[in-house]
């Protein structure tokens, strides 16, 4: 399965950045945005700003099956890197 990534940096309540790759199956971006907020919401970061400024597609790629299983679970997956909690 390809999955589209979007690189997001947000900046949290205490102004420390997350950066962090928003995957879902379709090229959507408004999609992507939807679901960065959704789980920003789901780790009490529910004021974040997410817009196409800081959540753009990056590349295509191939999904591993860890990812396939959770797009089809819930649509998306987050790749948490800089700043974001464990």
């Amino acid at each position: 399965m390809e999955i589209h990534v979007y690189d997001t940096y947000v900046k949290a309540r205490d102004n420390h950045v997350m950066h962090f790759d928003v995957f879902i199956a379709s090229k959507d971006g408004e999609q992507a945005i939807q679901y960065a907020k959704q789980w920003l919401a789901s780790i009490g970061e529910n004021d974040a700003v997410v817009s196409s400024k800081e959540c753009r597609f990056c590349h295509t790629q191939q999904a591993q099956a860890e990812v396939i299983e959770t797009i089809k679970r819930q649509g998306y997956f987050i790749y948490k890197m800089e700043g974001c909690p464990a």
